[in-house]
């Protein structure tokens, strides 16, 4: 799945910081051209949610010849988000991963299919929300199996596409 490149998955740490912050601004830059300019806005994820990624050993980079190419959170904890869902709902109640902040920046193709790839090969199913206008995301979602479920709540009440795997 990783289409012939040779990706390697690291927990990340406080000296990716700077490159993290650049890739989440390429990724922001990235979904705003893609019609999806609200999802992130100006500042999501913020510095402090990708510190405390990395405090809490969630953070995690995708890198290819020494290079951060992708990063997203992972964990196996649950989500409070996903407690309250609409829709068809979760398949299974069973444990589950979690993958938050999947950011590549739009360069790499193949290296966000390789993230999620990597998050499911962690756990016994995988959860993930996305953004109704993330059509990029979406359809990665899609063609790597996933199914919608329904529609989960942000803390803020902001709505997302709720996928299972």
């Amino acid at each position: 799945m990783n289409h012939g490149k040779s990706y390697l998955i690291r927990r990340s740490n406080p000296k990716d910081l700077p490159a993290l912050e650049q890739l989440y601004a390429q990724a922001r830059a990235f979904m705003a051209a893609s019609g999806n300019p609200n999802q992130w806005g100006d500042d999501k994820p913020t510095a402090e949610q990708i510190q405390q990624d990395i405090q809490l050993g969630h953070g995690f980079v995708c890198m290819e010849n020494g290079t951060i190419v992708a990063a997203f959170a992972f964990h196996t904890q649950g989500d409070p988000t996903y407690s309250y869902i609409e829709g068809d709902g979760w398949p299974d109640q069973g444990d589950y991963g979690v993958a938050h902040r999947v950011a590549t920046g739009g360069a790499r193709k193949g290296a966000a299919a390789h993230c999620l790839a990597w998050c499911r090969a962690h756990c016994r199913q995988l959860r993930i929300d996305t953004h109704a206008d993330n059509i990029p995301m979406q359809r990665l979602l899609e063609k790597m199996g996933f199914t919608h479920c329904g529609t989960i709540y942000l803390e803020d009440g902001s709505p997302r596409l709720a996928y299972y795997l």
